[in-house]
């Protein structure tokens, strides 16, 4: 096994016609089973880098490109797009653009056909899949006929199947509800506890600093920061040069050591918040 899940160096790219490159000398690493959370302003480059790491840029998606981008020890530019669905899996903003069949088993099914998974172990991986996204029971309804956090656990079934060793998801809660958005969540722990490694990009801060262990963060095309996702949010002066927000609770003890002259230490999580403002209190 390769030393680094995901290695990205001096990666800057640009799109045909364009002035000035959307990627700019990008360079960060990831582990194996580490979850990393990509944030930014719109038009940052997050949806583009993701593409890079699986790639669709670019090889789909044309353009001039520098530097690397290694998954698993392996060059990305040296792999075809089919070869590199072996081992990144990407769900997209909008499930239903990724659903075409008539039934759910049937959905989970069509990546593994275009494999060439034996059909005894498509029984066992759709089995696995949708027990990990919480759709067991679901094997013969239509996907038109779930709600939309359904339908996006059911697209991340379907790239569960394929077996990737990392998952990429861009923005896969934006069009759902605060039940969707939950429900998606908590698939993403399952990812962590079963080992893969994952990229999310999201404008969902509180989720993005309780379930990943980094974050990186984009702005006009290069990283401004790159981090624990603690040491990341509670750089509040940074986030707000950036247009960015972190947290409510970190936002919250900011505003108040602000406030009153107090000195309780910014956390990003409600618990550890409370613990740090009674021991200044007291």
């Amino acid at each position: 096994m390769a030393a680094k899940a995901i290695e990205v160096n001096n990666l800057t790219f640009s799109y045909p016609d364009t002035d000035e490159p959307v990627l700019k000398d990008i360079n960060f690493s990831i582990n194996h089973g580490e979850i990393l959370g990509i944030i930014g302003p719109t038009g940052a480059g997050k949806s583009t880098l993701a593409m890079c790491v699986n790639g669709l840029v670019p090889q789909v998606i044309n353009g001039e490109m520098e530097g690397t981008v290694k998954v698993n020890g392996s060059e990305v530019s040296e792999s075809s797009v089919a070869k590199m669905s072996e081992d990144v899996g990407f769900v997209f903003q909008e499930p239903e653009n990724q659903l075409s069949q008539m039934t759910i088993e049937e959905e989970v099914a069509f990546g593994m056909g275009n494999l060439g998974v034996p059909r005894d172990d498509m029984r066992v991986r759709i089995t696995d899949a949708l027990e990990q996204v919480g759709l067991t029971g679901f094997e013969k309804r239509s996907p038109l006929a779930l709600s939309g956090g359904q339908q996006q656990r059911l697209a991340i079934a379907a790239v569960l199947a394929m077996r990737p060793s990392i998952m990429i998801m861009d923005e896969p809660t934006s069009m759902l509800d605060p039940k969707g958005k939950n429900e998606v969540y908590d698939v993403l722990k399952n990812l962590k506890d079963y080992g893969m490694t994952g990229i999310i990009i999201d404008h969902e801060v509180e989720r993005i600093a309780a379930y990943c262990d980094k974050v990186l963060v984009l702005y006009e095309g290069e990283v401004q920061m790159f981090a624990p996702s603690e040491e990341v949010f509670t750089n509040i002066k940074k986030m707000h040069e950036l247009t960015l927000n972190a947290p409510q609770v970190t936002e919250f003890l900011s505003s108040y050591n602000q406030a009153f002259g107090k000195d309780v230490k910014l956390s990003t999580t409600l618990e550890e918040a409370v613990d740090n403002f009674e021991s200044v209190c007291k």
